[in-house]
């Protein structure tokens, strides 16, 4: 199960959401008493934040747990990410999508040394959906200590889930591609730890009208990249999740 991502500094944390600042009190509820509406929808605003927060905290650790996996069995030397805790949307998507662009490199390595000494019929097996599992790990193993140095059931197997399938193609592009646009949103440039400190401090509420204007677009948003962003992280961590189930089995 998913770890909420606590996005509130220590010092903030006894702090009630949305509760007036000096600079910001007057007009916050000046535009609550001609817009009603607005408490609710910057309520809203913070809930569908801190789902983004959650997706992508799951998607540094998932990101770490492949790295790790890719470290230990093929010998990559691949850095372990971080979530900036002071930076914007924007830039942990970045960071992100620059570690995925590293592994992707990687594994692009492996395949084309993979269809280097391997026969075209036997590397056309490896991309053939039908073929068992069993069967291609057992093909990587023949030329995988060739390539690697050293030849591990746990290698082939890594090789097999990431390589021979469409990890890379399809499940990791369409994280990237998520990521890319959530980052040039209108979300990308809101700090992730921001709303902890008052939502007046993204969201000006000098007039009503322009701060509800600014929540519902805040909010449609939210919403339609979280529906992309919740479903192309779960696919990754499930996949993921598959190869280190994949490496455990080879490990008995």
């Amino acid at each position: 199960m998913r770890k909420p991502f606590n996005n509130t500094p220590k010092h903030q944390r006894g702090q009630k959401l949305g509760s007036p600042t000096r600079d910001g009190g007057c007009n916050m509820a000046q535009s609550d008493f001609l817009y009603p509406e607005n408490p609710k929808r910057r309520q809203e605003v913070n809930r569908l934040h801190q789902q983004l927060l959650d997706c992508l905290s799951d998607s540094f650790q998932v990101t770490n747990k492949l790295a790790g996996v890719l470290n230990t069995h093929l010998g990559c030397k691949l850095a372990f990410i971080e979530m900036k805790r002071d930076g914007t949307i924007k830039e942990n998507c970045d960071i992100i999508i620059q570690a995925m662009t590293k592994i992707q490199k990687e594994l692009q390595k492996v395949d084309e040394a993979l269809k280097d000494k391997l026969e075209p019929t036997l590397y056309r097996k490896l991309q053939d959906i039908k073929e068992r599992e069993t069967e291609k790990i057992a093909i990587v193993q023949k030329v995988i200590s060739v390539i690697l140095g050293e030849a591990t059931s746990a290698a082939s197997a890594v090789a097999v889930k990431l390589v021979g399938s469409n990890v890379t193609t399809g499940i990791i592009n369409k994280l990237v591609t998520v990521l890319a646009h959530i980052g040039t949103s209108l979300l990308g440039s809101i700090g992730i730890a921001v709303l902890s400190l008052g939502i007046d401090m993204i969201i000006q509420a000098i007039l009503g009208a322009v701060e509800k204007t600014q929540l519902q677009a805040a909010i449609r948003s939210y919403e339609k990249h979280l529906v992309e962003f919740k479903a192309a992280s779960e696919r990754y961590h499930h996949a993921i999740t598959e190869v280190s189930s994949a490496v455990k089995r080879q490990m008995r």
